[in-house]
């Protein structure tokens, strides 16, 4: 059982990784999608994952979310070794300590906004009186409290991502993981977003992760984590340069973004 009341959370580092390499095969073909990524991720931060398309940034936040196993190195969450835990207990991992957010929001169209962060509660066996007094709670933190009961096809793409937040929210998830959450927003929708994320890492001490294109959010993150070719290459914060390791050039490898972004989507849920 990860217990995330350690101390590695409350301030320090609840995910730290070690040469994380990722190769897909094909019979005797080889591709390499992630290559000896070091890094840390700390609560309180909003760390922004950027890179071109097939720079690897969709598979290293699939495998932070216990979505795909890493083909080497080595991943600890809340200072646990997830990388050495069966298969059978992922899904328990991700229920108990993440939560995802997807740029294609994910919602059941047949249900209200309330019911769509209901149910998130209900497949973790809360019981349905104390879920919807929890989503409607939910839904209040991200100024949704008008639009409870509007369906998705009756709310803005902002207010979607909104509803998505909140029920990624559902289980109280140390670590929140996001990807492209603002690309098919416009700028105040995306502002909004970017906002909550901020609020949620630096006034509730939760770890978020976003892989973004978007450049309107670069004076947002705490950290910015460039990949490049499936390296991480450059780290930024607060606007800053502090680490541009020296790392030798490698072959670009075809785009996995569509591949993994499937992969991120279906194993979340």
């Amino acid at each position: 059982m990860l217990d995330r009341t350690r101390p590695t959370w409350q301030g320090g580092a609840v995910i730290r990784a070690r040469a994380l390499s990722k190769v897909y095969r094909e019979g005797a073909a080889e591709l390499r999608a992630l290559s000896n990524v070091d890094l840390e991720i700390h609560s309180g931060q909003l760390t922004l994952l950027m890179g071109p398309s097939g720079s690897g940034k969709t598979t290293l936040l699939s495998i932070l979310g216990c979505i795909l196993r890493a083909s080497a190195g080595q991943l600890q969450l809340l200072g646990e070794d997830v990388t050495a835990l069966p298969e059978k207990e992922l899904p328990r991992v991700r229920r108990e300590l993440i939560g995802f957010v997807f740029q294609g929001f994910n919602l059941f169209p047949a249900l209200s906004a309330v019911e769509n962060v209901s149910l998130a509660m209900d497949v973790r066996g809360v019981r349905p009186a104390e879920a919807r007094r929890r989503a409607e709670e939910l839904l209040v933190e991200v100024n949704l409290e008008e639009r409870m009961r509007a369906f998705p096809a009756d709310l803005s793409g902002g207010q979607k991502q909104r509803v998505a937040i909140a029920r990624a929210l559902s289980g109280d998830p140390p670590i929140l993981l996001a990807d492209e959450p603002t690309a098919a927003l416009d700028s105040s929708s995306g502002r909004t977003v970017i906002e909550l994320l901020q609020r949620l890492a630096h006034q509730h001490g939760r770890a978020v992760v976003m892989v973004t294109h978007d450049p309107r959010v670069l004076s947002a993150g705490d950290r910015i984590l460039h990949l490049e070719d499936g390296r991480l290459v450059r780290e930024e914060a607060t606007g800053e340069p502090v680490r541009t390791p020296e790392l030798p050039r490698v072959e670009a490898v075809p785009s996995f973004s569509d591949s993994a972004s499937s992969e991120f989507r279906q194993g979340a849920l």
